[in-house]
């Protein structure tokens, strides 16, 4: 049985239907990436799979005892509350100074557990929200833009330490994840997403289809374009798509 499934997923806020017809599989051991456009619902799919949020239509099946870890898209800290990253690793419950230095080691910041939150640079404090999600040894590791406000390298070298997570854990990966050019090449299968499934499979197969590139343009130059025109107007409100 695959790690979770998802069978014809559906979810409305209000009158607007965010996802419609969703139906997926993780399987152990791989990395899967959701992409799509500002309101497409990825977010809100990863909710759904972790089990954050009721589908209104449909169903999410998780292998049983399935551990998940979660990093989140962005977590605000109180620049003016001293909490050391050791402090924040033991909230909200102690997990034990062994665990916690091999956590921080797998996540590629060994040496910082003394070093205040609020101190560390923005990679940094991206691989600590990775250590703490990785401290119950995760049989899925789901990542929400979790290298947003990272750097280009910064995203690239962030991608490879979620790839040696992997290896060194055994567990599949999910990400939801804007950053089309880094995405491609650190994917074993991609889902496009727009309120539905577009396509999916592997990046090849993906950067190829019609739908991918009805959504991005055509290769990575299309993609980084989409990528910087939301980012650039990130202030205009964005409307779930149908």
């Amino acid at each position: 049985m695959s790690l979770i499934e998802a069978h014809q997923i559906g979810v409305r806020y209000g009158g607007q239907r965010v996802l419609h017809g969703v139906d997926m599989a993780l399987e152990k051991g791989e990395i899967v990436t959701i992409v799509g456009p500002n309101g497409s619902g990825k977010s809100t799919l990863l909710r759904v799979l972790v089990g954050a949020l009721k589908p209104t239509s449909g169903q999410v099946t998780r292998q049983a005892g399935l551990r998940i870890g979660y990093v989140p898209q962005k977590l605000h800290i109180d620049p003016t509350l001293p909490i050391t990253v050791d402090r924040f690793l033991n909230l909200p419950h102690k997990v034990g100074s062994a665990a916690m230095a091999t956590a921080l080691t797998h996540a590629g910041v060994p040496d910082v557990g003394a070093r205040q939150m609020v101190d560390l640079s923005g990679g940094q404090f991206q691989r600590v929200l990775l250590a703490r999600a990785i401290l119950g040894r995760p049989d899925v590791l789901m990542l929400d833009e979790a290298t947003q406000g990272l750097d280009q390298p910064g995203s690239a070298q962030f991608y490879r330490q979620i790839d040696a997570v992997r290896q060194e854990l055994d567990c599949a990966v999910l990400m939801v994840s804007h950053e089309l050019h880094v995405v491609m090449s650190a994917s074993d299968r991609v889902i496009c997403l727009n309120g539905h499934i577009c396509c999916e499979g592997t990046p090849e197969v993906v950067s190829a289809a019609p739908a991918y590139r009805e959504l991005f343009g055509t290769g990575t130059g299309g993609a980084l374009a989409l990528y910087r025109h939301e980012h650039d107007h990130d202030h205009h409100h964005h409307t779930a798509a149908e």
